[in-house]
């Protein structure tokens, strides 16, 4: 018995009972649960395969029933489980866990937009207070209403109420008409005792008058200069369009002209300030703005005075950018006696559009005549062909003037005028100057003290720089 025994029955089945352990080998690592450590696991199956013989007539599987339930006696319980069982769990775990993430992800972006929807609506209520507060910063002039008088702020213009404006003008009342023309009626709208604006009033507004709108607003809410009008706001009631201006308290030019007083608040001096800043205006729209600006609706009745006669460019109802080069073909559209010949023939509009309506104000001041005049047969004579033959004759120049400026001036300075009207009124366009040389010809001819470069004489007396009349209400 030192030995050991071959014919020993246990050792008989050993290579079988072999076989069996390595075949549980891989079940030591996929059993659950199982508080052993792998290595207890594999002992107790090579223990089992050596010392546990199974039946004679079961068959040696290692799924075999009675091998799960011999593998532990004690309380660490191996249990097999099925590959394919296993996948599935796995599966159900990640469907389950991605559905709760899902849900979660949905709540917290429903939660969200709530959120922001609460937001926007608070902002939109508590906003409009804000924005009539950032509306009084716009214009020194708007600072003079209260809070409650502005509806609210669109871009850089205030939106006032209706209300507001029917109020100061005493719902419009004709002791308060200012002005009449073609697209609308103005009106003096007194809002303090201390303040008072132009609101330009338009009815039954069809589509061309709510185009010249919007683009009235759309210009004058970017366009700013000195010498064009500063539009304070608008309104918009039902069919009913206003624009609310600055008051200008000398009224347009064509009142002045043409007006009851026929020209006798303008002096040589004042009528050289206005036709400069006139071309100030034009030259900041041709020269400084960005694609270049052309007005096509400039006239005496859209220049607006002030209290010191500065002139203001308005009513850019009609204002279009011109294209790379400065040339569009485009709807008629304008006054007539303004009107460039290669406009109102083939409707090419360019910047010498402008600088031929220029010339033909500068007409108007220096003969005080409307651009279309009736003649005593009934028929309409064009200002600029009735002058044109007379302005390049120097002995008959000073009998066309208008005489409330006749034998005011220095003849040279009226010769230079004269020869810069007859350029601008050229009907090539290319004859035409540009506004720019328009302007640096007519500066020298304005006094330094209106904002010119001409020094005045000793001779002229200094109450020729002043105007004789009242300003009008």
């Amino acid at each position: 018995m030192d030995g050991l025994c071959t014919d020993d029955p246990a050792f008989s089945f050993l290579p079988s009972r072999l076989v069996l352990a390595f075949a549980l080998l891989p079940l030591a690592f996929t059993v659950a649960p199982c508080k052993a450590r792998p290595g207890h696991a594999i002992a107790a199956l090579l223990d089992l395969a050596v010392w546990h013989r199974p039946p004679a007539d079961a068959p040696v599987s290692p799924f075999s029933p009675s091998v799960a339930t011999a593998l532990s006696p004690g309380p660490s319980v191996i249990q097999i489980i099925h590959h394919q069982d296993l996948n599935k769990r796995i599966l159900v775990a990640l469907i389950v866990a991605s559905a709760l993430l899902f849900g979660v992800l949905s709540l917290v972006f429903c939660f969200w937009i709530s959120r922001r929807r609460r937001l926007k609506a608070s902002g939109k209520k508590g906003g409009q207070n804000s924005d009539a507060a950032q509306g009084l910063a716009l214009n020194p002039a708007i600072g003079k209403f209260s809070s409650s008088a502005i509806g609210g702020k669109q871009g850089s213009l205030a939106v006032f109420e209706y209300q507001l404006l029917a109020a100061a003008t005493n719902h419009f009342a004709e002791s308060n008409l200012l002005s009449e023309g073609g697209d609308g009626l103005v009106y003096k709208a007194h809002f303090s005792e201390k303040f008072v604006a132009a609101v330009k009033k338009l009815d039954n507004v069809r589509l061309d008058s709510q185009r010249g709108f919007e683009n009235e607003v759309n210009w004058l809410s970017k366009v700013k200069h000195p010498n064009i009008a500063t539009l304070l706001g608008y309104c918009i009631h039902g069919e009913s369009r206003c624009l609310l201006y600055e008051m200008t308290q000398n009224g347009s030019l064509e009142e002045q002209l043409h007006g009851p007083s026929r020209g006798s608040a303008l002096t040589w001096p004042l009528r050289m300030k206005i036709a400069v800043d006139v071309a100030k205006a034009l030259e900041f729209l041709h020269e400084r703005c960005s694609p270049p600006v052309v007005h096509r609706d400039l006239k005496s009745s859209n220049l607006l005075l002030d209290l010191d006669f500065n002139a203001k460019l308005c009513d850019f109802g009609l204002a279009v950018t011109a294209g790379n080069q400065n040339k569009l073909k485009i709807k008629l559209a304008g006054s007539v006696g303004y009107l460039a010949p290669e406009y109102l023939c083939d409707g090419k509009l360019t910047d010498k559009s402008d600088v031929y309506a220029f010339g033909v104000i500068l007409l108007e001041l220096l003969m005080g005549k409307k651009p279309v005049e009736e003649t005593t047969t009934a028929q309409r004579q064009s200002l600029v062909t009735w002058a044109m033959p007379q302005l390049t004759d120097r002995a008959k120049l000073p009998n066309i003037l208008d005489p409330a400026i006749r034998d005011t001036m220095d003849l040279k300075h009226l010769y230079q005028v004269a020869a810069v009207a007859v350029l601008c009124v050229q009907p090539e366009p290319s004859y035409r100057p540009l506004i720019t040389d328009v302007l640096h010809s007519l500066i020298p001819l304005l006094p330094s003290e209106l904002g010119g470069s001409l020094r005045v004489s000793e001779n002229l007396s200094a109450e020729a720089l002043k105007t004789s009349a009242e300003p009008l209400d």
